[in-house]
C-alpha cells in the first residue's frame, strides 16, 4: 500500500470510526456446504426452508431469489438464551419437544448453523429429534461445529454473501460454546440421517450436509 493510500484509509478510519470497527469485526470465510444444500433444494418447485438462526434479511432476499422458497426464520439461539437468563436450562429439552408446529415430514431443507455448539447433550439430543421428524424424506439439514474452543461468549451471524462466502457477524451470548462436538457425536445426534458430505475448513469450523433417507 502506498503513502496516499494509507493516508486516505487513515483519513476514513478517522470519519467513519464505526464503519471501520464493523468491517474489522465481520471476517468473511468460505463455505464449501452451502451451494450444496442449495442444490438439494433446486428439485422442488416451492421448497420449504427452515432457519434456525436469528433473521438476516439478505439472507431471506438470497434464498428467495435463489430457489423461490417458503422460508420460515425459528430463532433458537434467542430460545437458548433466555433459558440462560431465566435459569431454566433443565426445561430446554422439553421446550424443544413442542416447539415447531411443522407437520413431521413437511420441511425441505433445515440451517442449524452452530447451533449445537452451544447446547448440552440433553437439549441437543431433543432438538436433533424434533428436526429429523419434520424434515421430509430426502429432505437436506446443514449444521456447522466447531473444532476448537473459543475464549469468548458469541454467537455468529451468518450473513450469505454469495453461495461460496459468509461474513460472520459476531454478537454477545448468553452462554459459551459447550464441549466441542466430535465427528461421532454429531453422527448419533443425527442417526436417522446420512452425511451427505463433510468438510473441514482452515477457520476450525466443519460444515456437515445431512440427507433424510427416502
Amino acid at each position: 500500500m502506498g503513502l496516499l493510500d494509507r493516508i486516505a484509509t487513515r483519513k476514513e478510519a478517522e470519519v467513519h470510526p464505526s464503519r471501520t470497527a464493523a468491517v474489522v469485526a465481520e471476517p468473511v470465510f468460505g463455505t464449501k456446504a452451502l451451494k450444496k444444500f442449495l442444490a438439494c433444494l433446486t428439485a422442488q418447485d416451492t421448497p420449504v426452508l427452515l432457519d434456525l438462526g436469528p433473521v438476516v434479511g439478505s439472507n431471506v432476499s438470497f434464498f428467495g431469489e435463489q430457489l423461490g422458497c417458503k422460508i420460515f426464520v425459528e430463532d433458537i439461539f434467542a430460545d437458548l438464551d433466555r433459558h440462560v437468563r431465566e435459569g431454566k436450562l433443565e426445561a430446554l429439552p422439553d421446550f424443544f419437544r413442542k416447539r415447531f408446529s411443522q407437520r413431521d415430514g413437511t420441511v425441505d431443507g433445515i440451517l442449524c448453523w452452530d447451533l449445537f455448539d452451544y447446547m448440552d447433550k440433553h437439549a441437543a439430543q431433543a432438538l436433533a429429534i424434533e428436526l429429523t421428524r419434520i424434515l421430509r424424506p430426502d429432505g437436506a439439514l446443514l449444521g456447522f461445529f466447531g473444532t476448537a474452543q473459543p475464549r469468548d461468549a458469541r454467537y455468529t451471524k451468518f450473513v450469505i454473501i454469495d453461495d461460496v462466502n459468509l461474513k460472520h457477524r459476531m454478537y454477545p451470548a448468553a452462554r459459551g460454546r459447550q464441549a466441542v462436538l466430535l465427528n461421532r457425536d454429531i453422527i448419533r445426534l443425527f442417526e436417522k440421517l446420512r452425511v451427505s458430505d463433510s468438510f473441514l475448513l482452515q477457520n476450525n469450523i466443519r460444515e456437515i450436509l445431512f440427507r433424510k433417507p427416502a
